[in-house]
């Protein structure tokens, strides 16, 4: 028998620039790259097309790409995305704690830093990011990596975001970092809205 998981709702603000994806969206991008006229571009989205795929068996609930302006011509790409699972026991604090240490001690890392983050909900959360030397991959990635649970504990958020601009890991992970201060576990629409100053996630742009 097979085992269907569904996640609990998270809602999270992502900054300008990226762009919600994900497996459904393949017709689109299909009619999009046959306009082009580039089979180099149909490869392209057919590769990211069938990566978006493998990840929802990973319990991968949300994908989007980023696109940012890169001087003095280019664009830098990465792709974030939430993973959720279940915690596997009630303890929040060891759950994030082995999550974290289990990302740090991937033999894929080649460097990385490490450190807690302080949530305004009090939920534990742990960052680790750094550059990456993946199999098959001569060019490493930076990666960004946020892990804290839901309220109620039996539920693991990872936040990630990945991209080959290696030169942008600080901006990067400062994006994720505010990313994850706007997860919000019940829907925003039932909140009245507050005044308040600039959002430090409009702030944190490549």
């Amino acid at each position: 028998m097979t085992h269907h998981f569904t996640p609990p709702p998270v809602w999270f603000r992502l900054p300008p620039g990226f762009h919600d994806v994900g497996p459904g969206d393949r017709t689109a991008l299909d009619a999009f790259a046959e306009a082009l006229g580039s089979t180099h571009a149909q490869q392209e989205l057919s590769r990211l097309m069938d990566g978006l795929e493998q990840l929802t068996d990973h319990n991968v609930v949300h994908t989007a790409i980023g696109l940012h302006p890169e001087e003095p011509v280019g664009v830098a790409t990465s792709l974030f995305s939430l993973t959720v699972r279940q915690a596997g026991q009630p303890n929040a604090r060891l759950t994030v704690a082995r999550a974290a240490l289990a990302i740090a001690h991937s033999p894929h890392w080649t460097s990385s830093i490490r450190r807690f983050i302080d949530l305004p909900s009090g939920l534990p959360c742990c960052l680790v990011a750094g550059t990456l030397s993946v199999p098959d991959v001569e060019k490493r990635l930076f990666q960004a990596r946020v892990t804290t649970v839901y309220p109620d504990g039996l539920h693991l958020l990872v936040f990630d975001l990945t991209s080959a601009s290696t030169q942008h890991a600080e901006a990067y992970t400062d994006i994720l970092e505010a990313v994850t201060h706007t997860a919000l576990f019940s829907s925003p629409e039932a909140s009245t809205p507050k005044a308040s100053g600039t959002s430090r996630i409009l702030e944190v742009l490549l």
